[in-house]
């Protein structure tokens, strides 16, 4: 492994990430020549690797909290990692390994006339740069994925995780070691230098896509510096509609989970709106089982629950990421849904309902990476998907949507066979 990229003060960032392009690129061909069991065996090996070194990963992990301040809780338990995270983390990195092969598959088969016979197969997209915040388990994540996709990629970590991430990249790196393969398959832009994320965006010649995971303002920054394709995870302004037809127990249950099980993730629902004929018995028996939360409702809402504090228009676009939840009343079904699709991110957004007709114009009109239907909102995680983990979930409607997993992290090429074939 090439040693450690010089400290901010000492260094030309522009360079550097061209350095870390072109090692990246050329550990991706190398990486797309892997056989499966090669792949496999560096992911397990780095798994070993996170729970060796759990003690390590935790005092780099204290160390990034103890220089910040002025961060509000859903910020710190986001950059918070645990003996129990860490090995999360290492459990998913197991799961991803234990995989089907994305690479190498027949997505189509074509026999022309003329006796050419055309495949569309799947193979890697090449270099991935994943800009993320706070959250130091992404690097893993993304790294594991891109691993077993065949990707080589760059991460570029929050400036506040930064010591927790290059624990964890070392242990990436020490499994593709382990194995044989480049350990500039996955590698870390170790600066704090803001302007790295810009020469990212700009690297045509080396980065093939790039995916942002953060908030407003780092998507906002991709989308207008961006010069290579990128992949956008957008806010998670996610909403959970109780239907007329809702069991109610079951409806507070799931919101008060969909909202509270961990308030700082994106898939966590930022404001419950309610059908005006059961309003009157579910939003009592909901603020009960969301006494630690802050309700902020509409006029209707108020009505019902006086001491709640009013909600405004900013209110409904808003992606609290803690103890804050809005509430909207409607009058039907059709109401629901025009106002969902007015102030959702396109993230994740639910029904609670036991009509089953309602159910499905709610899950066909809600135009959204995820709908569902009597469940949390926080399922929406490629963990729960059966991926083993996400490297983010995209809110786009090309490439790839929803949780974003090894087999969203592939392209594919046409492989044409002839026997002497002229074209007239």
């Amino acid at each position: 492994m090439t040693d450690m990229i010089p400290k901010e003060t000492e260094m030309d960032v522009a360079a550097v990430v061209a350095q870390l392009g072109q090692r990246a690129k050329a550990a991706a061909q190398d990486l797309a020549l892997a056989t499966a069991e090669q792949r496999n065996l560096a992911l397990r090996e780095a798994a070993k690797a996170l729970r060796a070194r759990t003690s390590e990963i935790l005092e780099a992990n204290a160390a990034d909290l103890n220089s910040i301040s002025g961060k509000d809780d859903a910020f710190v338990d986001r950059l918070t990692l645990t003996k129990d995270r860490v090995a999360a983390m290492a459990d998913a990195v197991d799961a991803i390994a234990e995989q089907s092969d994305p690479l190498g598959r027949t997505l189509a088969r074509f026999d022309r006339p003329n006796g050419l016979v055309i495949d569309r197969v799947s193979v890697p997209i090449g270099v991935i740069a994943m800009i993320y915040e706070s959250r130091p388990n992404v690097g893993s994540d993304a790294g594991a994925l891109c691993v077993k996709s065949g990707n080589a990629v760059i991460l570029r970590g929050g400036s506040e995780s930064l010591q927790s991430s290059r624990v964890i990249v070392a242990c990436l790196a020490q499994g593709l070691k382990a194995t044989g393969l480049p350990e500039d398959a996955v590698q870390l832009v170790d600066t704090r230098d803001r302007e790295a994320v810009k020469h990212l965006l700009h690297s045509t010649e080396t980065v093939d896509l790039v995916i942002p995971r953060g908030g407003r303002g780092l998507v906002s920054l991709v989308q207008k510096e961006a010069r290579v394709p990128t992949l956008l995870h957008l806010d998670g302004n996610n909403h959970s509609y109780i239907h007329e037809s809702a069991d109610i127990e079951k409806a507070v249950g799931v919101v008060q989970n969909a909202k509270m099980r961990r308030t700082g993730i994106c898939g966590a629902t930022e404001c419950v709106v309610i059908d005006r004929k059961i309003a009157q018995d579910v939003l009592p028996r909901l603020a009960k089982a969301l006494a630690d939360c802050e309700l902020r409702g509409d006029d209707e809402a108020r009505k019902i629950l006086p001491d709640m504090s009013p909600a405004t228009d900013t209110d409904w676009d808003t992606e609290y990421l803690s103890n804050i939840m809005s509430v909207k009343i409607v009058s039907d079904l059709n109401e629901a849904i025009t106002f969902v699709q007015a102030h959702s991110s396109g993230h994740t957004d639910a029904i609670m309902a036991e009509d089953t007709e309602a159910a499905k114009r709610f899950m066909v009109a809600i135009d959204s990476a995820v709908v569902m239907h009597n469940a949390s909102t926080q399922f929406a995680d490629g963990g729960e998907f059966g991926m083993g983990a996400e490297i983010g979930i995209a809110t786009g409607k090309m490439h790839a949507r929803g949780p974003v997993g090894a087999e969203q992290l592939t392209s594919f090429k046409y492989l044409v066979f002839g026997n002497g074939q002229k074209r007239p």
